[in-house]
């Protein structure tokens, strides 16, 4: 067992140093992705951004505290899976009324991935009373965040494979291969429900349907919502091909 020294006010140090990463990620999006960014410009406006801001805070507390409120002690909190929904949704709604039928997520897909994974260990690091930690194991890498239990590290798990999928994406995109190109942020959101909806088994959440819990069924959702994108874009493009 592996002991972590914990302390809830790290989590605020390391949502800042997700921040600050995903920070550097943009700014390399903005060198190196110049036609990817000049092309979210002319497809978008302030009221993109303003629409994306809200649906992500808003999806964030409201998945997260809808979660959180049916735990034996109740309380408020936020989720970046709920922020992705949120923002998922509030730009798809943005662009229906903008009549944009396009993806405008690629710029994201880096930031995205290096502030989940750092954010994660943040949560880590929090212990107990972030209420994101993992069930009892007795694998060799189980973690002790204060209580005396070895636990599943879910929040390690989650930063590794968003790290795999950052590695994969980054080598696809240098390539220029196409599903980077024009599927990246799709893929980026089907990697992160994939991924996520395997470690929710190893969290204490309370289930809603069998064994699946609110995060699972979130998790669908989003799955769906990629695979839906990229097949309806391959459909668009065999529709002008036959044309």
């Amino acid at each position: 067992m592996i002991v972590i020294p914990t302390a809830p006010w790290l989590h605020y140090v390391f949502d800042l140093a997700a921040w600050a990463t995903a920070a550097l990620g943009a700014r390399w999006v903005f060198r190196y992705r110049k036609a990817a960014v000049e092309r979210l410009a002319r497809q978008t406006a302030p009221s993109y951004f303003l629409a994306l801001a809200i649906g992500a805070g808003f999806g964030a507390w409201a998945f997260g505290s809808v979660n959180s409120l049916r735990f034996a002690h109740p309380t408020l909190s936020h989720s970046i899976a709920g922020a992705l929904a949120g923002g998922i949704v509030a730009v798809e709604v943005w662009k229906w009324r903008a009549g944009v039928r396009s993806s405008t997520g690629g710029a994201f897909v880096i930031p995205l991935c290096l502030g989940i994974m750092v954010g994660r260990i943040g949560c880590l690091f929090a212990g107990i009373a972030d209420d994101t930690y993992g069930v009892a194991t007795t694998l060799p890498w189980g973690v002790d965040l204060g209580d005396g239990i070895a636990r599943h590290p879910v929040e390690i798990y989650e930063s590794l494979a968003m790290a795999a999928f950052l590695g994969c994406y980054w080598r696809a995109l240098s390539n220029g291969s196409n599903w980077a190109v024009k599927h990246g942020f799709h893929a980026f959101v089907l990697a992160y429900a994939v991924q996520r909806f395997c470690w929710e088994f190893f969290k204490p959440y309370p289930p809603l349907i069998g064994p699946l819990n609110l995060f699972h069924l979130l998790m669908i959702g989003l799955a769906a919502y990629a695979i839906t994108w990229i097949a309806r874009t391959h459909a668009d493009a065999g529709a002008i091909i036959a044309a």
